[in-house]
């Protein structure tokens, strides 16, 4: 079954993580995606490990798949003018460049469009294309930090905490991927593309939401607390007798219910605790009482009464963990996909499930320059013969 964006052509310029990662996600629901690679080593994370597998990057593995690399040089005239083809005949153009490098290329936005009026151009950077921070290198961990997220990550007594992920790059890859999309359907009523601008600050800033919203209504920055939430108790991780876990009583109903699981229904109808406002005002005085009745039982008799009184409960687990967790494989969240070199290569699935037209992971990550005879031969037309020059003259 086609997926939804079967016949999209998408040219992906980008490296690292926040581009390929939305390339990829445009290539499991079918959109034919064209990574072009210095013929040099390719995409940074090829060379990112280790770990690797037989000499390949598990990083670059698991952001890559479904796509052609072609390789070009682009430090030369005729690799540029292969590009500038390439562009013209694509949907969709994918980069993550500094703003301004692509201009002194010839193949800025207007340039670009001039060539193809029809092409979604989705540049993503640090800082967006537009603004005194323009110009400035972004990497994630620099924008976890310049956005505010780091500032509330972690204890308040500790220094400040980036995420375990590589968050401000994935976000604003989800972003990118929205971009794009709402790019195509405009186009399908306009006929004419569009400039997609994502910037990790811009991303990561609009994480804030009611945090954000907490300083606009007091004027002061909310500050790190640990595992609890700023607006509801108890809505964190929770010791037991042999572990952690995590609850979220999230309103009054479920603050009831939960006091009848712990045992504890005088709490329920305590003054001092009988709305959200209270419980988080007096969140000194409940929680070494909740944490006294926790630390009786272990983490799984604590899940399995929790969730008999339907209390939002759940283990924390770590990554091995997840990807053999039942739920996870029943969902096909973690997935084989065939390799040219290592036969197959497993990596985290598609979380979008669509019933009419649903992505697929059809194709592993590819090695260096895997395609470019493929692709130049079948969007550029050029004869065969032609490969061996363009090998040879170092323009792939």
């Amino acid at each position: 079954m086609a997926g939804p964006l079967t016949g999209v052509r998408v040219l992906d310029l980008s490296r690292v993580l926040a581009g390929p990662f939305a390339a990829m996600i445009l290539g499991d629901m079918g959109a034919e995606v064209v990574k072009i690679e210095n013929p040099d080593g390719g995409d940074d994370t090829r060379a990112w490990g280790p770990p690797f597998l037989d000499g390949e990057s598990s990083y670059f593995l698991s952001i890559n798949r479904n796509k052609k690399s072609c390789t070009l040089n682009l430090k030369s005239a005729q690799g540029l003018d292969l590009l500038r083809q390439l562009a013209s005949r694509a949907d969709v153009l994918v980069e993550n460049f500094r703003p301004g490098t692509l201009a002194r290329l010839g193949l800025s936005y207007p340039e670009a469009a001039a060539l193809n009026p029809r092409l979604v151009y989705c540049s993503v950077s640090g800082f967006g294309q537009t603004g005194p921070a323009a110009s400035r290198p972004g990497y994630d961990l620099i924008v976890q930090g310049e956005s505010g997220v780091m500032s509330l990550t972690g204890f308040p007594e500790n220094p400040p905490v980036k995420v375990g992920l590589a968050i401000a790059d994935l976000v604003a890859g989800l972003y990118a991927v929205q971009g794009v999309l709402l790019a195509l359907y405009a186009r399908d009523r306009t006929g004419r593309g569009q400039q997609v601008d994502v910037g990790l600050l811009d991303a990561m800033a609009s994480l804030l939401t009611f945090q954000a919203g907490i300083y606009f209504a007091t004027g002061h920055s909310p500050q790190r607390q640990g595992n609890q939430h700023p607006t509801i108790v108890p809505y964190e991780m929770v010791q037991a007798r042999d572990g952690y876990l995590n609850i979220a009583v999230g309103n009054n109903a479920l603050w009831t219910r939960f006091c009848e699981a712990i045992g504890r229904p005088d709490l329920g109808a305590h003054p001092d605790f009988a709305t959200e406002a209270l419980r988080v005002e007096n969140r000194g005085t409940l929680k070494p009482l909740l944490d006294a009745i926790l630390r009786q039982r272990s983490v799984s008799e604590w899940l399995l009464l929790l969730g008999e009184h339907g209390i939002p409960c759940g283990a924390i687990k770590d990554v091995a963990e997840v990807c053999v967790d039942p739920q996870i494989l029943a969902r096909q969240m973690v997935i084989e996909v065939p390799h040219s070199k290592l036969g197959t290569v497993r990596m985290m699935g598609i979380p979008v499930k669509l019933s009419a037209t649903p992505g697929a992971a059809t194709a592993g990550p590819p090695l260096l320059g895997e395609h470019t005879e493929v692709v130049l031969t079948e969007w550029l037309n050029l004869p065969p013969d032609a490969i061996p020059r363009l090998r040879e003259g170092g323009v792939i």
